[in-house]
């Protein structure tokens, strides 16, 4: 696989990884085989953040198709907003538990002892879901796999190309990859329909980050800590 593409798929690759390891630490921890507690296991969520930020800012002169100039276009940058602001919705609605896997008691930052360290955990926290995450899977979602579904040379298919064989399985693995399966691919559906629209993906950067910002905000003030 050329280059092109590992840069695209290693950011994604490193955060599920520290989803691997944070679920595999809780499952020692919660047996008594190693000494956290559920407070500790918070801190990995900002070093995940970090580090795959990090790396997006490294490889970033490579991500041509990310025109952010593309986000003056206010008709389309409205719609991409508002598109956010309706998965965002939805999301908070489906939250059906034979639709779950996985579920737990999401990130609780009231487990936090002291109130600096609970700020900057909620820093962190909003900062990886409404900058970072993003930006990483759109890369590898709407960038790469739904074009490398269609061709293996996928830089020789224009953004935004429809194919209803990488539509749904971009779909449905973007479901997967969410503990909410359904809500998760409503959501893929969503911004698949807002590229295959724009042609941008900075505009699905963008409705994505609204999502996330608004479940981010959503979350802080209802305490509803299971959609984070």
């Amino acid at each position: 696989m050329k280059k092109n593409a590992w840069i695209r798929i290693l950011p994604f690759a490193l955060f599920m990884g520290f989803v691997g390891i944070q679920q595999g630490v809780e499952w020692l921890v919660t047996r008594g085989l190693l000494p956290f507690d559920s407070e500790q296991l918070l801190y990995l969520y900002p070093v995940k953040a970090v580090l795959v930020g990090l790396l997006l800012v490294f490889f970033f002169r490579h991500y041509q198709e990310l025109r952010f100039h593309d986000l003056l276009l206010w008709k389309k940058t409205l719609a991409s907003i508002l598109l956010g602001v309706v998965v965002f919705v939805l999301w908070i609605n489906m939250d059906w538990e034979f639709a779950s896997v996985g579920g737990g008691p999401g990130f609780d930052p009231t487990q936090v002892a002291t109130e600096v360290n609970r700020q900057v955990l909620i820093f962190f926290r909003l900062f990886g879901a409404v900058l970072v995450v993003p930006v990483m899977e759109e890369l590898f979602w709407r960038s790469f796999l739904m074009r490398y579904l269609i061709k293996s040379d996928f830089e020789g298919v224009v953004l935004g190309t429809f194919s209803r064989g990488s539509f749904a399985i971009v779909s449905v693995l973007f479901g997967l990859e969410h503990n909410l399966i359904l809500a998760g691919v409503m959501a893929g559906v969503a911004y698949n329909l807002l590229l295959y629209w724009t042609k941008s993906l900075s505009q699905c950067v963008l409705a994505h980050s609204i999502t996330n910002l608004a479940l981010g905000l959503y979350v802080l003030q209802t305490g509803n800590w299971q959609f984070w």
